[in-house]
């Protein structure tokens, strides 16, 4: 795992979150799973797909820094950690914004104007609230929308 840690893939710092224990009935109560329930569905949060057509910023790793905090932040998540790797002078980007509520990533292809973003949150965070931060900073001509609902009690 050393191995990796100079490529920011693992962290250098060990999870301070408490083991939580559902062995005791009064922890178990106290324990939230943010699971969301809405029209009637349970479920654990919402994935979006969001491919981004035409799109231009797609090779600066600091303004893909900041839009996806932008966007995190208006669909009100917790920014626990980001990391973004540029592959080239010029070339595609590919990151990840960890957030307490899941996650934000992002890989970008500026040579064909396309960027493949995944925005996955639970709780009381609006991940659809992030779709219009990220198109007003790349542009797209087209923006392409999947949406999953993850976890799905039935």
């Amino acid at each position: 795992m050393n191995a990796l840690m100079p490529l920011g893939m693992v962290s250098e710092i060990p999870s301070s979150s408490p083991k939580v224990s559902t062995a005791d009935p009064a922890v178990a109560e106290e324990r939230t799973d943010y699971f969301v329930e809405r029209d009637g569905k349970v479920f654990a949060g919402t994935h979006l797909l969001v491919d981004l057509w035409g799109a231009s910023n797609l090779d600066d790793p600091a303004t893909i820094d900041a839009a996806l905090r932008e966007a995190a932040l208006v669909a009100g998540a917790t920014i626990l950690h980001g990391h973004f790797h540029h592959f080239t002078p010029n070339g595609g980007v590919s990151g990840v914004l960890v957030l307490a509520e899941s996650h934000i990533s992002i890989h970008t292809w500026p040579e064909r104007d396309f960027a493949a973003i995944d925005i996955f949150m639970c709780g009381a965070c609006d991940p659809r609230r992030a779709v219009p931060v990220l198109e007003r900073v790349f542009r797209p001509g087209r923006t392409d929308l999947d949406e999953q609902l993850r976890g799905r009690v039935v």
